[in-house]
């Protein structure tokens, strides 16, 4: 694992609109002192379901995925998050442990706060609390939405839907290079790796899609998007 730690200026973080707007200037000093920064790169484990809770995470940069594991050799995956995303959320004022674990999909960077900190200013400062609220009911409500998404929908429906939540989700882009691999596709949709090559195979056999190693090109989004909307 190639780790590398930094100190970080919240006051000229490009985050600080989304979460530090509500603190005054001596706490935010006191939340800088226990704040670093953590460089990742791609198929780093970021935290493991079970380990203790020690800090308060947000992805500053990368793409992560938050999965927990079914048996020995399959995971569900959770969510794909991207940066500005509260990655520790879930668990961090449930409990004690995480009960989900964290990997890099692409080279990432990771701000952790220490929690204790944050525990503070929520006790002291209504305004941070209630942004804090927010952002955790955003979390919950992305979380349903995108569960909801992918339930309602065949095999054909849930691989369309994979296809423009990076397009339109993640990447803003049409063409992009699919940070997942087909297992793990299976693993979000709640598919088998099989089905999905098949489908995706039959997507590009229908002009639908262009596939060339892991960069995938939508070339006739309509057709997807009404796969997506109808499957």
């Amino acid at each position: 694992m190639n780790q590398e730690v930094t100190k970080c200026d919240c006051k000229e973080c490009m985050l600080r609109p989304l979460f530090f707007d509500n603190i005054e200037d001596k706490d935010l000093k006191n939340v800088c002192n226990s704040k670093h920064e953590k460089s990742f790169i791609k198929g780093d484990l970021i935290c493991e379901e079970g380990e203790e809770i020690g800090d308060f995470m947000y992805l500053k940069s990368g793409l992560v995925k938050i999965f927990k594991k079914v048996n020995h050799n399959r995971d569900q995956i959770i969510k794909i998050a991207r940066p500005f995303d509260f990655v520790s959320m879930l668990s961090v004022f449930s409990d004690t442990h995480y009960k989900y674990s964290i990997t890099a999909l692409e080279d990432s960077t990771v701000c952790y706060i220490n929690l204790s900190a944050i525990k503070k200013l929520v006790n002291n400062n209504g305004r941070f609390a209630l942004n804090l609220l927010k952002n955790m009911s955003k979390n919950s409500d992305d979380l349903i939405d995108t569960s909801i998404n992918i339930s309602k929908r065949n095999l054909r429906g849930r691989i369309a839907y994979v296809l423009i939540y990076f397009a339109e989700y993640i990447y803003k882009s049409n063409t992009f290079e699919l940070p997942v691999s087909r297992k793990e596709i299976g693993e979000f949709i709640e598919m088998t790796t099989e089905n999905v090559i098949r489908t995706l195979s039959e997507f590009r056999k229908d002009d639908i899609i262009k596939i060339n190693g892991k960069i995938i090109e939508i070339t006739d989004y309509n057709r997807l998007k009404q796969i997506c909307d109808f499957g």
